[in-house]
């Protein structure tokens, strides 16, 4: 019989455009499964991200600063090589509804071909966020409404001036 290679280092990946209470969620219950995780903040090729990649990582690290085990880095490239850069033995996705599954487990699946050494674990978020996704909030924060209780506390002012920035590029057509 094989020997298991035990869960130590867990990657949880994400374009975090912004970083939102469900998936602080996530890697709260992701750090205290795992004595270390890293949270991957991509730059996703199928979306155009409203929040610059080094912002977002800077929001990200303020959102998990009560998290001693929790490391933010920027993913460019496979997941898959990322993971093994860090000698990673799982990759943590959040699912929020059965919408979410099918695109989850082709990921999953592809992962899996290949890097089979690394598991997906899928986590749910806290049932008061399962409604939550990111381009919600942006949507809520361009129409001057109140992300305050939907987003971390230490990046609320940082997502408000990234989006007000955003609206003022905007206007002057940059």
């Amino acid at each position: 019989m094989e020997k298991q290679k035990s869960l130590t280092i867990a990657v949880y990946p994400g374009s975090f455009d912004p970083m939102t209470l469900g998936h602080l969620d996530i890697v709260e219950r992701a750090s205290r499964l795992f004595p270390k995780v890293i949270v991957a903040v991509a730059d996703p090729l199928q979306k155009r991200p409203l929040i610059p990649i080094d912002e977002r990582i800077e929001m990200v690290r303020k959102a998990v600063a009560h998290l001693p085990e929790v490391t933010v880095e920027k993913l460019t490239g496979l997941l898959v090589d990322f993971v093994r850069k860090h000698n990673a033995s799982a990759i943590i996705r959040g699912l929020r509804a059965v919408s979410d599954f099918e695109y989850e487990f082709k990921m999953a699946w592809m992962n899996r071909r290949l890097c089979p050494e690394v598991e997906t674990l899928f986590l749910i978020p806290s049932e008061e966020y399962a409604y939550l996704a990111s381009s919600l909030v942006k949507e809520i924060a361009f129409l001057g409404g109140d992300i305050s209780n939907l987003v971390p506390q230490p990046i609320v002012e940082d997502i408000l001036q990234a989006f007000q920035r955003k609206l003022k590029e905007d206007k002057a057509g940059i």
